[in-house]
């Protein structure tokens, strides 16, 4: 496929905002292949993304920023991203002793679905090793204790730099990442919550949504932020149950749940069609 170049953008609402951009890429011989756009009302702010073939783009690659936010960026105060087709995320996966979601992750991966690298994958506990070697992906346990937490969440910091990791998916990774590590890959490490949010808490969710008699359970995608559980929802889905299910049949619904959710999820961030603002996303078809 031709080689892309890709704005995802926000700013506040004025006219002008589309035509402008357009310009800036038909004027240089730009070929647009997709462009969405979503204006809040509410809170009067403009949300763009938008993609063209490069290959007789008159702007170099290593100045195309550079024109456009002297050009655009400041005169609209646009928040904006740039990203170029050929350059792959890389996706780093955080795991305990639950294999669905890393198995659905990692099937998808080798089955070519996803434009993306998995230069390795964390874990607190060996129970998933063999999964990695599996799928011949490089495994690090990293144990974890309230003594050490600090010091063994260093190593993973150096460890994501040394592999060029762009963001980390969360396939069910039972510890609390530290607000340090979340500063640095923010709005870019993808959680799975097993209810839909906001949900029945605890360590056996199934167990209370079983005792109260639910009739849907559901499954939340979203990116984690320093309140637990809180931060802007990526994606979401529910399944419907009846008086008939048993805690095992809750279970196997939800992890099946699980894995569809996170697994949509991660394909919206490897394409770049999620802008955060404030505690929300908007997703661009």
């Amino acid at each position: 496929m031709k080689r892309t170049a890709i704005i995802l953008l926000y700013c506040p609402d004025r006219p002008g905002i589309i035509s402008d951009v357009t310009n800036f890429i038909t004027v240089n011989q730009g070929n647009i292949i997709y462009l969405d756009q979503y204006v809040d009302r509410v809170e009067n702010i403009f949300f763009m993304r938008i993609e063209w073939q490069l290959e007789k783009f008159a702007i170099p690659e290593e100045k195309i920023e550079d024109y456009f936010n002297t050009l655009y960026g400041q005169k609209y105060q646009m928040h904006f991203r740039l990203y170029f087709s050929d350059q792959k995320p890389r996706m780093a996966i955080f795991v305990s002793k639950m294999s669905h979601c890393l198995y659905d992750l990692l099937a998808r991966y080798s089955a070519g679905e996803w434009d993306v690298e998995i230069p390795l994958i964390i874990s607190n506990h060996e129970d998933m090793r063999p999964v990695a070697q599996q799928f011949g992906i490089p495994y690090y346990c990293m144990p974890i204790t309230k003594d050490n937490k600090a010091k063994q969440e260093e190593v993973e910091m150096q460890l994501l730099r040394d592999n060029g990791v762009t963001f980390i998916v969360l396939a069910r990774y039972m510890q609390v990442i530290s607000e340090e590590m979340i500063a640095h890959y923010r709005h870019k490490i993808i959680n799975i919550h097993h209810s839909f949010l906001p949900a029945f808490i605890g360590a056996k969710p199934y167990h209370a949504a079983f005792e109260r008699g639910v009739k849907i359970i559901g499954a939340t995608a979203h990116y984690i932020t320093t309140e637990l559980d809180a931060g802007p929802i990526i994606e979401q889905d529910v399944v419907r149950v009846t008086h008939k299910d048993s805690i095992e049949t809750l279970v196997n619904k939800g992890k099946d749940l699980e894995k569809i959710v996170l697994s949509r999820a991660v394909q919206k961030h490897i394409e770049r069609k999620i802008l955060t603002f404030k505690n929300k996303t908007v997703i661009f078809n």
